[in-house]
């Protein structure tokens, strides 16, 4: 079994009831909304990470204003060969503020789209979970920085 380990830091963005969000593109096509936000580089701080991420994702400058929390998910997957994958993310989840920069799309990059929805208007967009983590951790800015109970996604 091959270990995988990916650090990314990631931005809750919220302002006038709308939340940042890019559409992220699965290897197979699939597009589905995320926070901004991405993996870390070797040697780079988790707030720089956001602050870059966030960037070539939307076209905004995002100021990291709090760390929300820490979301770590685990998962099994198959690799070439009939090799096994065990995967482990662990995600930094920050409270972001826009505080320049203009509304733009990424090119030839991971998401294709950024936009603002509202927050009414989540639960019927198609989403990854860390969508729904996010903006618990946002909403409720539990002291530990970890979400008691099962996770929005399924996954542990």
């Amino acid at each position: 079994m091959q270990k995988e380990l990916r650090v990314a830091a990631y931005a809750v963005c919220v302002r006038d009831d709308r939340v940042l969000l890019a559409r992220w593109v699965a290897g197979d096509g699939a597009r589905r909304w995320t926070l901004p936000g991405g993996g870390m580089d070797h040697g780079e701080d988790p707030y720089d990470t956001v602050v870059r991420e966030a960037d070539e994702e939307t076209g905004y400058v995002v100021e990291p204003v709090a760390l929300l929390g820490v979301d770590s998910l685990r998962r099994r997957y198959p690799r070439r060969l009939g090799a096994v994958a065990d995967f482990h993310g662990l995600r930094l989840v920050y409270e972001g503020r826009v505080t320049g920069g203009a509304l733009r799309h990424e090119i030839d990059g991971s998401t294709d789209l950024a936009a603002w929805h509202p927050l009414t208007a989540v639960p019927d967009l198609d989403r990854v979970g860390l969508v729904d983590i996010g903006l618990d951790l946002w909403r409720t800015r539990p002291a530990s920085g970890h979400l008691p109970g099962p996770r929005p996604d399924g996954e542990r």
